[in-house]
């Protein structure tokens, strides 16, 4: 009786789970979505509760002790992290998946083998996938954690023969790991499989490169996922199996999403090296000999006067946290009677859907905030279009030269706009490390300076014009 009900709380969690991912699809409905997931998971820890034995004393106390720890961190996160910080949090979340999903096989592995039995083949395969793939991801994570954090340079970092090394480690953990599957007694065995795993997170990670971090973010999260499904195989928890399945899929499915979004494959993303290379010297100088640097004042006349604005935020506007500043510069063109519309691009900033959350934690309504394929058709009856801190997602370049490393990457078709803003601190190159013949244009003002003092900037110089 008792074990039915688990399942049956299992089934109900599970449900709750699904209905949370159709929530998140939608700012309307994430908020409530999001509550649901979190009822979902505490019913299926009460649910877990059930299953220990009344006398397992030691059991419960570390279930609470664990939750309390947990807990605390959680809401420290929660409350201290900003959310121009929201990518380097998900990193961090990603890879605590992965650790705790190779540490619970590894246990399981331990108390198997102390107990006497003998563990099934499925078993020792689960434990090994969970191993491997759970340390891939920690390692992974902290990684794109420091690079997000800027720890350690957002470039690719790139070594002589580092495709050979990541195959040898490969093969290393998976040699390993069939030892341990035809002999579960080689329990020691499992240690390698982990170091393996985690050298190869790391060597993995490493050479991708800032502007591929919205990939990195997701393939990450479906590795957790998938370490989680393999846990629950190992313990025989269905539970474990549905949600880990539900994110791995999720998580592999967004990653197919930005890759096309980019107008590249997965393998591209992961070994390619993009942005390795900065293009310097005389070519580069040759693209900007025609910039036009304006200044606060004459922008300002210009927004008076436009009916139709549309701002395009980058990663610029989100080291800035700049967004307040944005929303306020867009209420007062609309309280001038200016149409404003937000341009957002699937791979801009550092995560899946970052500018989305910056926009909304500003209360910019969501009606006013246009994906890519909606707003590129209304540039052409544009006065002026701002971009904020955007780069590589309003390079011409990748509709212009085949040779390009951006070549044929869907971008913001911000150029045939009337009149183009860019607030930028430099001529500096984005993640891509090509230059943007759209700070030359015949069309464009390039006004120098950071994201929000240049946005307060526009706010005096608008107010002034009027």
């Amino acid at each position: 009786m008792r074990l039915a009900l688990v399942n049956l709380a299992y089934l109900v969690a599970s449900v709750l789970f699904i209905l949370t991912f159709k929530g998140l699809a939608h700012p309307r409905t994430a908020v409530r979505a999001n509550v649901m997931g979190a009822v979902g998971m505490a019913l299926a820890i009460v649910a877990t509760f059930a299953l220990l034995r009344r006398t397992d004393a030691g059991g419960y106390v570390s279930i609470l002790l664990a939750l309390g720890v947990g807990g605390a961190a959680g809401a420290v996160m929660a409350l201290r992290v900003r959310m121009t910080a929201m990518p380097q949090m998900v990193a961090l979340l990603n890879g605590f998946g992965g650790a705790a999903s190779a540490l619970v096989a590894g246990a399981a592995l331990g108390e198997a083998l102390a107990l006497g039995e003998r563990p099934a083949a499925q078993f020792s395969v689960a434990t090994v996938a969970s191993g491997l793939i759970g340390a891939v991801t920690f390692w992974g994570s902290l990684v794109a954690f420091l690079k997000l954090e800027e720890r350690i340079s957002g470039l690719p970092v790139l070594f002589a023969g580092r495709h050979v090394v990541n195959a040898t480690l490969v093969a290393g953990a998976l040699a390993a790991g069939a030892g341990l599957v035809a002999d579960p007694a080689r329990a020691w065995l499992y240690l390698p499989v982990v170091l393996f795993g985690s050298v190869l997170g790391v060597t993995l990670v490493l050479p991708i490169g800032g502007a591929d971090m919205p990939v990195v973010i997701t393939l990450l999260n479906s590795y957790s996922g998938l370490a989680a499904c393999a846990a629950g195989f190992v313990l025989d928890n269905t539970m474990l199996v549905v949600a880990g399945s539900l994110v791995g899929a999720s998580g592999m499915i967004l990653t197919g999403i930005m890759c096309r979004a980019m107008n590249r494959s997965l393998p591209n993303v992961l070994f390619g090296g993009v942005g390795a290379q900065v293009q310097k010297g005389a070519a580069v100088d040759a693209v900007y000999a025609r910039v036009k640097a304006a200044a606060a004042e004459e922008i300002g006349m210009l927004l008076e006067s436009a009916r139709r604005v549309v701002i395009v935020p980058g990663y610029g506007m989100a080291v800035a946290q700049a967004q307040h500043a944005v929303r306020d510069l867009a209420q007062l063109l609309e309280a001038r009677g200016t149409e404003v519309l937000f341009g957002i691009h699937p791979v801009a900033g550092r995560m899946p859907g970052h500018m989305n959350v910056l926009l909304a934690e500003a209360d910019i309504p969501y009606e006013k905030v246009r994906e890519m394929t909606d707003i590129n058709p209304t540039f052409a009856e544009t006065d002026v279009a701002i971009v904020i801190g955007a780069n590589d997602v309003v390079n011409p370049l990748a509709r212009t030269d085949p040779a390009s490393p951006i070549a044929g990457m869907p971008i913001l078709d911000v150029d045939r706009a009337r009149t183009v803003v860019v607030l930028k601190r430099s001529l500096s190159p984005g993640f891509a490390g090509i230059p943007n013949p759209l700070f030359a244009a015949d069309n464009t003002l390039m006004y120098f300076a950071d994201a929000k003092d240049g946005v307060l900037g526009l706010i005096d110089a608008v107010k002034q014009a009027g």
